[in-house]
């Protein structure tokens, strides 16, 4: 009898190992996939929806059956708008839960912090947000727009068509809008305007009080001279900022605002009916009217269960940069993080637009280039788009030192910042 025990027990420890083992085999058998967006904090307004993005989008892959026979599970972390802590939230990704691939940030200052991170554990980065450009680093893709797709098509539009000879550069005091109008400032000279028709102001994060910033956009824009405000305001800071145009009585007519990081999201959380006229430049609209963009909202509208939420430029970003990261690790028949770089580099994918956006050799894509109007719903109103799609440019040719430089992560050069007159690799790939 005591034999028969023991050998029961044993049967039943063996039976929990097995189990454990079992359960185990199973989790392996997930492909994981990281969402690094802010929930909490100053850029939460932007990022949940990006992280709801990333969601719907793994789910609809699974549905199609998985990637390479298994199942994708999301791991979502909340960096809060706390940029130290991207960092230490993809280490935490990649080292103990070993995702395959890391979705996130927004702000260019959040991905400088987990640059160092993503290339030192070889991990894979897609990032989906119109940024500065100024880099090119082999373990990230940057599916946003770069300064030729966004900033200078929309200086052109404002120069060209509308006449403007004074500039307000107005943004978020951190890298992507300092870089950004460095070039601008840069482009706006070489086409012949005076230091003195150009208006530099910076605020920081989650700015609130825009009375006397904008009192003084107005007072610029009194001269006589056609004004415009170029704004690289990120996150809640611009709810407060339109609100004080509104109370102002800036309109689109006297000093008409082009934005970079205000798109549907943000415009939904306020009454867009005094900022008529006032424009964004990005690469998406909502209101874009292809077979792709529809089929894109109505699946996005039966994931959330509301069908008021909008769409906007960086849910696209990640649609193509998940789509070709599939496509990636499909041709490379595995999800290691070589491989998929190896195979990426002319990925092409549909984006929402109607158009076939390519990841190119410096590991950005292109992009068709659209300006809009605000409209009373919160809409756009596409009143210009490039003809073709734009290749992403990741070093400016209008900046000393970036000129002559190239990005090719194939061979022979292998490299973010090539230098053509050297003929030299300049180090790191972050290197500026």
């Amino acid at each position: 009898m005591q034999l028969k025990k023991i050998v029961k027990q044993a049967s039943a420890v063996g039976l929990a190992c097995s189990l454990a083992v079992s359960s185990l085999t199973a989790m392996a058998e997930t492909i994981k996939v990281g969402v690094l967006h802010s929930l909490s904090g100053t850029m939460a307004i932007s990022e949940t929806t990006l992280k709801d993005t990333m969601l719907m989008l793994i789910e609809e892959q699974n549905k199609k059956g998985g990637l390479l026979g298994k199942q994708l599970e999301a791991v979502v972390v909340d960096p809060a708008s706390d940029w130290p802590l991207f960092a230490e939230r993809t280490r935490e990704l990649i080292e103990q839960h070993e995702v395959d691939a890391i979705f996130g940030c927004w702000t260019s200052v959040s991905r400088k912090a987990v640059l160092p991170v993503i290339e030192e554990l070889n991990g894979l980065l897609f990032y989906p947000v119109q940024f500065e450009g100024e880099e090119s680093s082999r373990n990230v893709f940057y599916t946003g727009a770069a300064p030729n797709q966004q900033a200078i098509p929309a200086v052109d539009y404002l120069k060209d068509e509308m006449g403007v000879e004074r500039w307000v550069l107005a943004g978020t005091d951190y890298v992507y809008p300092r870089t950004t109008n460095r070039i601008l400032e840069a482009y706006l000279k070489s086409n012949g305007v005076a230091e003195s028709d150009i208006m530099i102001n910076y605020t920081p994060f989650g700015h609130s009080d825009w009375q006397n910033i904008v009192a003084e956009i107005k007072r610029f824009g009194g001269t006589g001279k056609k004004t415009a405000v170029v704004s690289t305001i990120n996150g809640d800071a611009n709810v407060p900022f339109y609100r004080e145009l509104g109370n102002q009585g800036v309109s689109s007519l006297d000093i008409p605002v082009v934005a970079f990081s205000v798109g549907e999201e943000e415009l939904s959380g306020i009454d867009a009916r005094p900022l008529v006229g006032h424009m964004a430049a990005w690469n998406y609209f909502m209101s874009e009217e292809t077979a792709e963009n529809e089929a894109f909202i109505k699946t996005w509208h039966a994931f959330i269960g509301d069908t008021d939420r909008v769409t906007n430029d960086p849910m696209e970003a990640h649609y193509v940069g998940f789509n070709m990261w599939v496509k990636a690790v499909e041709k490379a028949g595995t999800t290691d993080s070589d491989a998929v770089i190896d195979a990426i580099v002319g990925v092409e994918v549909p984006n929402l637009t109607g158009g076939v956006s390519t990841m190119l050799p410096n590991h950005y894509i292109t992009k068709p280039v659209l300006i809009g109007e605000i409209q009373e719903d919160g809409q756009f109103l596409t009143v210009s788009q490039t003809d073709d799609l734009v290749p992403g440019e990741s070093w400016s040719r209008y900046l000393e030192g970036s000129k002559d430089l190239v990005a090719d992560w194939t061979a022979p050069i292998n490299c973010g910042n090539y230098n053509t007159e050297t003929e030299t690799c300049l180090g790191s790939e972050a290197q500026q």
